[in-house]
């Protein structure tokens, strides 16, 4: 269907057509619309329009609604204090306009009018490791993120960049050549949360076995050096032994990301040691080009404004001078890899704000050297989970937190409040179920509803809490339509133009047709939490709609069908909004 303009929309044309008819030298003058308590909106921009004129700033208003012809969608205008306008837009309108909305399957979301290819590199765990609290924030906003500019037709690629290269896997691969069994799957384990757990108990072992041997014996110490270039160049033994341990990592990250319901492919994981065969000649073009020179036998790239505290220059490394790649060198070749051959219109990195000058040296250093568009890169930089007492998030010995462990414990909370809400006649499977998906949520929407630049604390009881800004509380507004139709009988969702609408029936269509425009915002500003403040108000309004608006009045059909298709719409776009967070939306709860 075509785009469907947001009443919002509409209203500020045809107040900035009226105020380019009463002012042609204001022609393109930003009316200022937005929601108001007064009416259903105000137009604020004649004041500073005025005071850029020299005017009046009543008397503009007014010019203004003499110049405003009738409408379909406007009811009634009027001037208010030093030179607002008030607005409000006719009941039917507003149901035309969302009955639109509600008949197509993208609820009037329209797509990009150019879009364009975005690679996105998120989610970038290390091989050997375990995914702990810290790797949360990047999986869960870039998955957001993916699903939103998707939404908008934007080609993505996704990328993650997981570290599986460097000087660790000399250790690792040397103990395995030594000790060929360490790896060996002792059974076959039913389930991919168990393997996956089995997976990182086997690395976990390898990882202390081979670290005790490597600090205890210079001698396997140097044989486990001797090792890094024998990766480097390829050596069949060592390459097999290094998939072997980049294999069993992928079962276990699976397992972590299929628990986070979140779709990471195989193919999407890029990691440091695709761009290896690249980087000698970043290297080399760099120095040939100026961009980069030798400074006590490292290729460093050098930058202004980068000072130490002792006030000498911080460089960029590309090159150690013992020849080995930093991190720079990596990032520098994948840039070169996805505007060149990913022919990517824009690069975004999901990564820690603390890392904020390590890419901005990067950026520019791909930017001196022709090979990445000004302005195509940007880092969504995240804030930092912190526990209750305000510090980062730490287990009570001081340790990191475990992701896997984290995400249990949700969803143990949630199977609490599930239980509760279900009452008898619930089976524990079906709860078990519903837990997953609330706990999930919960941490998912904690995580979204934030400014991703802000910390934020990590409070599991406020996180799964029926009250207050969780998702829990869209998930039972969610539910709680859903078992509206399941008592409707005959009754179906029929939109009525012509019904007069309660004051509480008009502010949640108002904010219905809103959709679409909040959708757009999030998506092109990189803003989930836009979403999820949208959301929140959606299912607040409801809740007040709810209690204050009869749905199924066996009296008054045509008002129940016309509530039953708020009702529908809300389903709908609480369905619509969560699914691209990816969050679930339990029929029941």
């Amino acid at each position: 269907m075509a785009t469907v303009p947001s009443l919002a929309a509409t209203v500020r044309q045809r107040v900035s057509d009226a105020l380019s008819a009463a002012l042609p030298e204001a022609a393109s003058a930003d009316p200022l619309l937005r929601r108001s308590d007064r009416a259903d909106f105000q137009a604020n921009g004649m004041l500073a329009l005025a005071k850029q004129l020299k005017g009046n700033p009543r008397e503009l208003a007014g010019k203004v609604t003499e110049a405003l012809p009738e409408s379909p969608e406007i009811a009634g205008i009027e001037v208010s204090g030093p030179g607002f306008l008030n607005i409000t837009v006719a009941d039917g309108a507003i149901v035309e306009n969302l009955a639109a909305r509600w008949q197509d399957e993208r609820l009037g979301v329209p797509y990009k009018d150019e879009p364009g290819v975005t690679v996105i590199d998120y989610s970038q765990p290390n091989v050997a490791k375990e995914m702990h609290v810290g790797h949360l924030r990047s999986t869960v906003i870039g998955d957001a993120i993916v699903q939103l500019l998707e939404h908008r037709g934007e080609k993505v690629i996704r990328r993650h960049h997981i570290g599986d290269w460097g000087t660790n896997f000399g250790m690792l691969i040397q103990y395995l050549i030594e000790h060929p069994h360490e790896l060996d799957h002792e059974s076959d384990t039913a389930g991919a949360k168990d393997a996956g757990e089995a997976a990182m108990a086997r690395l976990n072992r390898l990882y202390k076995a081979s670290r005790a041997v490597f600090d205890s014996d210079e001698d396997f110490k140097a044989r486990a050096r001797d090792r890094v270039p024998a990766l480097q160049s390829g050596d069949p033994e060592t390459l097999a032994l290094w998939h072997k341990i980049v294999d069993e990592s992928k079962t276990y990250f699976q397992a972590v990301y299929e628990e986070l319901d979140v779709e990471i492919r195989d193919e999407d994981i890029v990691g440091e040691s695709a761009y290896n065969d690249d980087l000698q000649q970043v290297v080399k073009d760099l120095e040939e080009s100026g961009v980069a020179v030798r400074s006590e036998g490292a290729l460093c790239v050098f930058f202004e404004d980068v000072k130490g505290p002792d006030g000498t220059p911080t460089p960029l490394i590309v090159q150690k001078s013992n020849g080995g790649f930093g991190y720079a060198a990596t990032d520098l070749a994948a840039i070169r890899n996805r505007i060149g051959e990913l022919k990517a219109d824009t690069l975004l990195y999901v990564v820690d704000a603390r890392q904020a000058l390590h890419f901005r040296m990067v950026f520019e250093t791909a930017q001196r050297a022709g090979w990445l568009p000004e302005g195509a890169a940007r880092q969504l930089p995240f804030g930092t989970v912190l526990g209750k007492d305000g510090k980062p998030f730490k287990t009570r010995e001081g340790e990191t937190v475990r992701l896997v462990d984290l995400l249990d414990e949700a969803v143990e909370r949630a199977a609490a409040v599930v239980r509760e809400k279900a009452g008898e006649g619930v089976g524990e499977e079906e709860i078990q179920r519903r837990a997953q998906q609330v706990g999930i949520g919960a941490v998912k929407y904690a995580d979204l509803s934030n400014s991703m630049t802000r910390d934020y604390v990590f409070d599991l009881d406020r996180m799964v809490s029926l009250q207050g800004d969780t998702s829990v509380y869209l998930q039972y507004a969610y539910a709680r339509v859903r078992s509206i139709f399941r008592r409707a009988g005959e009754l179906k969702p029929v939109p009525h133009p012509e019904l007069a609408l309660e004051p509480a029936e008009r502010a949640l269509a108002l904010h219905l047709d809103g959709f679409a425009d909040t959708l757009v915002t999030a998506a092109d500003e990189y803003a989930p939490h836009k979403l999820t403040a949208y959301l929140y108000e959606l299912a607040t309004l409801y809740s007040r709609f709810f209690e204050n608006c009869l749905v199924l009045n066996p009296e008054a059909p045509q008002q129940s069908e016309n509530r039953l298709f708020l009702c529908d719409m809300t389903a709908k776009v609480l369905r619509q909004g969560l699914d691209l967070l990816g969050i679930r939306t339990p029929e029941r709860l």
